[in-house]
Parts: structure tokens; sequence; C-alpha cells
């Protein structure tokens, strides 16, 4: 007779690690990933954007994509460790100045922060013009509600390390942050959570540029939006939104992984 189990499937969970190296090497093919995945999406801007990783056993360095390097190239081996004064010890490729300046003092401000990402995607960037928070026009748009904050200050290219202290400073304790002038940053407890940020504020980003163009959308009640930011916007959900799209690019673009 056949038995047929009750018990339900339980979702995946966030791997844990018994080596620095294990976690580093984790860290390395989801930072590959969604560098792959950012190309993909159209994300790339010539030689601007980064996404950094923090490293685990040395959590003042971070990993990023070497600068002028095209994201649909990148693969784990060509990742460069980048130390607190800027300075690159592992790769042999240099690092963007401007990476260095905004991302240094987001993960000295920030030790919850494992990753951040930024680049100039079509729809932050033009959002970002408008100088405005996002609005709860969606579900989706609700994991950023009360959850990302307006630097409006657009000043030129961020080289200096005053200007990233500014950007930490106004990000606080968010998820996200919308640079006036220039696009989008986020930040996640895990590469695959930062990335999926990225990926759902373009697109709200973008859902809010279009409902604006064709009427007057109604936002979601602040009780509602609240609720559902709890319900979408956890660190868990972060990670677990990226699942599919690592198992996605991998399959089709397993070189990433070398």
């Amino acid at each position: 007779m056949q038995v047929i189990s009750t018990e339900q499937p339980k979702t995946p969970q966030p791997p844990t690690f018994t080596s620095f190296a294990d976690e580093r090497l984790y860290r390395q093919q989801r930072l590959a990933a969604a560098l792959r995945l950012f190309s993909r999406y159209g994300f790339d801007e010539g030689i601007a954007g980064h996404i950094t990783a923090r490293d685990p056993e040395h959590p003042e360095h971070f990993w990023v994509n070497p600068f002028g390097m095209h994201f649909g190239l990148i693969r784990v081996s060509d990742l460069i460790l980048v130390n607190h004064l800027g300075e690159v010890i592992a790769g042999d490729r240099p690092v963007n100045q401007a990476a260095f300046a905004i991302h240094s003092q987001v993960h000295a401000a920030r030790p919850d922060v494992v990753a951040a990402a930024h680049a100039h995607s079509v729809y932050g960037k033009s959002w970002s013009s408008l100088g405005r928070l996002l609005d709860p026009l969606t579900q989706d748009a609700c994991a950023f509600y009360q959850d990302h904050s307006l630097f409006n200050d657009y000043t030129g290219v961020v080289l200096e390390l005053e200007e990233g202290k500014r950007i930490a400073q106004t990000l606080d304790n968010n998820k996200a942050i919308i640079l006036k002038n220039h696009g989008l940053l986020t930040v996640g407890h895990s590469v695959d959570e930062a990335a999926w940020w990225f990926v759902a504020m373009e697109r709200s980003c973008q859902a809010q540029l279009m409902a604006e163009a064709a009427g007057k959308p109604s936002p979601i009640q602040p009780e509602y939006a609240s609720l559902a930011h709890s319900q979408v916007g956890s660190h868990y959900l972060g990670w677990f939104s990226f699942q599919p799209l690592y198992e996605m690019i991998v399959r089709q673009e397993p070189d990433l992984l070398e």
C-alpha cells in the first residue's frame, strides 16, 4: 500500500557555513551571478555600476566587479577584493573609485549589510530625476514602503569619501536609497537580497512612471501598505526571491562560476 505523506515541503533557507572559505565562495558566486543578471536586464551603462559583497573573514574588505569589465562577462575569478583604504589586495584589475567612495562608507556605517548594489538602470535614473520617494502603488512596491530614502543633493560623480558618508547617513537603516539625478542603491543581509531589491525597485520605478503617465494612480492605504511591507519586504523574502534567478542564470551561463 502506498503511503502518502501529509507533511508539506519546507521552503529553502539561507545556508550556514563552517568555514570562511565556503562562505566566501558562496558570496562570490552570488555576486558574479547578480552581475550577469544585471547585464541580462540591461542595467549596465558603460563603465558605471557596481555590486559589493563583504568578505566574511575580513569584514572591512569587500569583493566587487573590476572597473571597466562588462557585467555580462564577469566570472568568480574576475572579482577583486578591496580593503578599507581602496587598495586592490586580490585580483589584477582596478577598482572603480566611485564604487569605493560609496560602498566603503555604506559597509562601514551598516555592519548588518553584507552586500550593496548600484547601477544606472533606465527607470531608476528616470525616477530619480523627480526627486521623490516611491509611492505604495502595488504590492511589490510595498517592499520599500517607509523603507527607502532620498538623497536629494546631486553634486557630480561620487569620488570623495565624505560624499559617500553622506549617502550612507541618508540611507540610515533602510534597504534602499534613491540618489537624485543618479539612480538607485539597494542593500541586503546577503548578495541575493541586495540584488533582488534592486531588480524589484527598478521595476517599481517603471510601474509608477507608467501609471502616472496613464493617469492618476491610487496608492494603497497606509495600514495595508505597512502590512504588505511585512509580508513582502523581509530579509528572507529578498533572499528567497533571488533563488529562481540564480538557478536560471547558472544553468544558462555556467561559466560565471569559474
